[in-house]
């Protein structure tokens, strides 16, 4: 019981670092802080997606989910929903590599404009 729940857990840590690499950025937009935490966050996702690595957590997780005597993902909301989300079937490394310009793009329009919006600031 304790493993499946620390498995469900690093899941729910695992979504929202990911949420976190993808629209972080707009945190940034409020709060400049955030940026601190947020390119490293972003590279790592980034160099995940491109080298096709395998992220530290998923390992961690399958050895909680063995500790369970689970073999499988079946079972309760956050297999269902999250994992789904998190390593969709037909996960290629061109997908991946996809997916990691995705974020790059996205990443880089909103620094850009919070580049823009500070340059702006001071002309003014």
């Amino acid at each position: 019981m304790v493993y499946r729940l620390a498995a469900d857990s690093l899941v729910v840590v695992h979504f929202g670092f990911i949420c976190f690499v993808i629209l972080g950025g707009l945190l940034a937009v409020r709060w400049n802080w955030v940026i601190l935490l947020h390119l490293p966050a972003v590279v790592w996702g980034m160099l995940i997606e491109f080298y096709g690595w395998i992220c530290p957590l998923t390992p961690w997780e399958n050895q909680l989910r063995e500790a369970a005597g689970q073999g499988g993902y079946e079972g309760g909301f956050v297999e269902h929903y999250l994992l789904a989300v998190m390593y969709p079937e037909g996960l290629t490394h061109n997908v991946q590599v996809v997916l990691g310009l995705i974020v790059l793009l996205m990443n880089a329009s909103v620094y850009g404009w919070l580049i823009y919006r500070r340059k702006k600031a001071v002309l003014s």
